[in-house]
Formats: structure tokens, C-alpha cells, sequence
């Protein structure tokens, strides 16, 4: 049998997807094995593949999450692969994208006018770190308290249709859609992640599923996951907020064949 890790971290309770994959793992051939990333004592050599899901807090170290990803793949199959999380985990990636994207400044100099401001690093997820400000002053002080830490700060408008038409996940496996859901705002006074985490099923619009193969198709590398996040500027254009290939939640309960498109496309990379 095909013996495959999913490599979570220390505090793997707050996943609520790694049993749903486990069970579609099993009923396609494959022995599932929970192991933490950063765990000396396991032998990755011994697995057909090392399947990253839940590393939540590689965000704290990045440096040693990519170094423990480097050797990984040295020695068996990493999914994603290296160079995928390398480029991911770091989110100055979406000023390359080549796509439109939420407008982004990466200083905390000369801030532009806006309404709102969202300040974040770019090393960062589950709105870690992530303020909402409607004082450009203060926004500016934010980015420059990153600054000083030695991170890079994203400083963004806040898009007021997110509490309207939400954010918009498309999630693929090996290249294909396999369902998308409409995503609740996380900066709105009362939201938590459990929240967003509560999605509903959306039919994504048929200029979102273009813009999201526009993305995964300039990826050179073969990617059994992704998640690509998108949300509408006020001129009604999709533009990416995020593209996900690093540890995204997945949805997975939320449609009924997903689990099993995600084992489908593991065993056809194996």
C-alpha cells in the first residue's frame, strides 16, 4: 500500500479536515499517517509522499519551515514542492502575478488616499498581525512598526463589497476545479476565524474561473492543491487577494466530493 504523511504542527485540533482526508486517503489505497513537520524523530524517507496541510505555524519560522521543506524533498515527494512554498509563503509573490490583485503598497512611505487601510507583513495567515484602520496616520505607523521588526509590510484598501458579496475560494486539485465557496469577511467587528471557516458553497462567475486558471496556469510546477482567493474591485473586476498553495483550508466539508477529488488527485501524482 501507498504510504503518504500529513504533515500538520503541534497543535493539530484546530484542523477539522485531516479525518475527512484520511478516509478518502484510505478508500483510494493510500495509508495516511499524521505527522508533525517539525518533528526530529520522523523518518521522511519512508514515506511515498509527503503531503503539507495544517504547518499553521510555520508562519512564526519560516526560514526553519523552508529548510525542513528543502529536506524533505530530498529524500521523497513533497506536495506542494519546495520551490511552490519557498516562493508562497512570502505574500510579495502576488506583485509578480501578472494578473489584477487587491492594490497593494509595501512601504510605509507616501501612503495612498483611501477610505480604509488593512495593514498585515507579508509572512503571515489567519489574519495574524492584520489590522483594519480608517486613519492613515495610523496605518502608516502600523506599517512602519513592521518595518522595524525587519518584516514587509502590505498595506491594502479595505474592499467594503467583501461584507457584500464576501470573498470568493476557488479550490483545484491537480489542476482541475473542484468547488468554490463564498467566504465571510475576517476584519469586520465580531468575526472570528471559526467564522470564515463556516463558508457556503458559491457557483463561481465564469470571469473568476478565468482569472483563476490564469493564475495556476503561470505556476511551472505541478500543484496537487491550490486555493485561489478572489474578491471584486468597485469597478466589478475579479482581482486575486491571495493564491493559496502553502497550507490553505480546503473547504472540504463543505462539498460532498471533495475529499475524494483530493485523494483522486494525489494517486495520480504518485
Amino acid at each position: 500500500m501507498t504510504i503518504c504523511a500529513y504533515a500538520t504542527f503541534a497543535e493539530p485540533h484546530g484542523d477539522d479536515e485531516r479525518d475527512l482526508v484520511l478516509a478518502a486517503w484510505r478508500e483510494a489505497g493510500i495509508e495516511g499517517r499524521v505527522e508533525r513537520w517539525d518533528d526530529p524523530a520522523v523518518d521522511w524517507r519512508s514515506y511515498d509522499a509527503v503531503v503539507v496541510r495544517s504547518v499553521w505555524d510555520y508562519i512564526l519560522r519560516r526560514e526553519e519551515f523552508l529548510a525542513w521543506a528543502r529536506g524533505v524533498e530530498s529524500v521523497t515527494r513533497l506536495l506542494n514542492p519546495y520551490a511552490v512554498l519557498e516562493s508562497n509563503t512570502d505574500k510579495t509573490y502576488l506583485r509578480d502575478l501578472g494578473v489584477p490583485t487587491v492594490p497593494t503598497h509595501w512601504s510605509s512611505q507616501d501612503l495612498p488616499d483611501w477610505p480604509e487601510y488593512v495593514v498585515k507583513p507579508t509572512v503571515s495567515g489567519g489574519a495574524r498581525d492584520t489590522t483594519r484602520t480608517a486613519d492613515r496616520a495610523e496605518a502608516a505607523r502600523l506599517a512602519a512598526a513592521l518595518e522595524a521588526k525587519g518584516h514587509t509590510p502590505m498595506v491594502q484598501p479595505y474592499l467594503d463589497m467583501v461584507e457584500s458579496e464576501g470573498e470568493t475560494s476557488l479550490l483545484y486539485f491537480n489542476g482541475r476545479l473542484s468547488h468554490a465557496v463564498r467566504r465571510n469577511p475576517m476584519l469586520v467587528p465580531g468575526m472570528t476565524i471559526d467564522d470564515n471557516a463556516r463558508a457556503q458553497l458559491r457557483t463561481p462567475a465564469p470571469d473568476q474561473v478565468e482569472l483563476a486558471e490564469k493564475v495556476l496556469t503561470a505556476v511551472p510546477h505541478v500543484l496537487l492543491y491550490a486555493r485561489v482567493d478572489l474578491v471584486r474591485l468597485s469597478d466589478g473586476t475579479p482581482a486575486v487577494i491571495e493564491l493559496e498553495l502553502t497550507e490553505p483550508y480546503l473547504f472540504l466539508g463543505h462539498e460532498p466530493s471533495a475529499a475524494a477529488s483530493f485523494a483522486k488527485a494525489l494517486t495520480e501524482l504518485l
